[in-house]
């Protein structure tokens, strides 16, 4: 069955990254968070071994494949409990958008760099008072006539990865000549950029990406930073939301494996009466369950990236919001079940998974929350009516 569903390329791309994975693992990474530092040595190692620009064009140094593989990338790291999380960003979101709609110019500036990881890009588009409702996106760009820059001026929040990220593709906004009406538009706003400042935001989650508010006075920048063309904004920018939110599912997948697979080691061996506590049912049938929900989450994300390499936007666009739904929802499950099989262990550092309670919310929350799911999924494959 594995076959209909995976490539042998791809079935040997997880095996290749899961050897590398294990080669860092859990203890890698929780010192880096620790130390605060960066997944350097991975990332690079990642990068020189092409992982990094899979899903990029070849002809601008990336792997030729698509989202389906760097999904694999991803989950796979994550499973050795050890994820990259500017995966999310860089390539996958910024790395798209340039390959779909980039100028020339942009396509041969920053693909190369994304590809072997010597660059990196973070992506704004969350705002204090918009949260899921991008069309309330107050960040706005306005064109100087007598120069033809352009000038951005607004704030964004939860932005990762600004510090390490050589520039941010901002989500912005600018008035349609022909009905005043604002949309959105993407530009990018180099890290040193006039007017543009970063405010690191104190987060309780364990993680070496960092997370940032920013405010944009009046940053200006060339008319060659707009991506694309200014009249197809919406299209380009869920160019880049799709992939977001299947990467955001490889992200959850990779974690609940990573946890389930901690407490199932853990159920084999501990023994408090004559057997192991995974020969109890009351063990063995929920981490099963979460199991069958995790493979079953896994499905709808490998359905999502596929139809999103084939071209296919609308139906990735509906798969790719049931697979971050599906892949969020397994994996604060299996995260609960596998602290709570390991009982008192599981709140310890030494086991690692107590973090994980906190982290594991995230996919629930980012990029975005389960509930506009629940409303995408009512009012785009129900055809329920709205209520906002």
């Amino acid at each position: 069955m594995s076959a209909l569903i995976e490539t042998e390329e791809q079935r040997a791309l997880r095996a290749s990254v899961a050897a590398l994975g294990n080669r860092y693992g859990r203890d890698y990474f929780a010192d880096v968070v620790r130390s605060g530092k960066h997944t350097d040595e991975l990332w690079a190692e990642a990068a020189a071994l092409g992982y990094l620009g899979v899903n990029l064009p070849e002809e601008y140094g990336g792997g030729g494949s698509g989202i389906q593989e760097l999904s694999i990338v991803l989950e796979e790291l994550g499973a050795a409990g050890c994820p990259l999380l500017m995966l999310v960003v860089s390539p996958a979101i910024c790395g798209t958008v340039i390959a779909r709609f980039g100028t020339e110019e942009q396509k041969r500036t920053w693909l190369p760099g994304l590809a072997d990881g010597t660059r990196k890009m973070a992506f704004g588009i969350t705002e204090p008072d918009a949260g899921s409702n991008s069309h309330r996106i107050t960040t706005t760009a306005r064109r100087e006539a007598a120069t033809g820059d352009w000038l951005l001026t607004g704030r964004k929040v939860f932005v990762s990865g600004v510090d390490i990220a050589e520039a941010t593709m901002i989500v912005g906004r600018t008035e349609d000549a022909r009905t005043g009406r604002l949309k959105p538009c993407l530009f990018l706003v180099p890290r040193d950029a006039d007017g543009f400042t970063r405010n690191m935001i104190d987060m309780e989650i364990g993680a070496p990406e960092k997370q940032f508010e920013l405010v944009l006075d009046d940053v200006r920048l060339p008319a060659d930073a707009l991506v694309g063309d200014e009249d197809a904004g919406l299209l380009q920018l869920f160019a880049g939301l799709n992939p977001e939110r299947i990467m955001t599912a490889a992200f959850a997948l990779g974690m609940a494996r990573y946890c389930v697979g901690r407490a199932v080691d853990y159920a084999r061996t501990r023994q408090v009466w004559k057997e192991p506590i995974g020969a109890h049912q009351a063990i063995a049938h929920p981490l099963a369950q979460v199991h069958i929900e995790v493979e079953c989450a896994r499905l709808m994300t490998q359905k999502a990236a596929r139809l999103y390499d084939e071209g296919d936007d609308i139906g990735a666009g509906e798969a790719a919001n049931m697979a971050k739904y599906a892949a969020a929802e397994a994996c604060v499950r299996a995260v609960d079940q596998s602290v709570h099989t390991l009982g008192g262990n599981g709140l310890t550092r030494e086991y690692g998974l107590a973090a994980m309670v906190t982290a594991s919310r995230v996919a629930r929350i980012a990029p975005v929350s389960r509930e506009m799911i629940l409303n995408y999924v009512s009012h785009q494959t129900l055809g329920l009516p709205k209520s906002y």
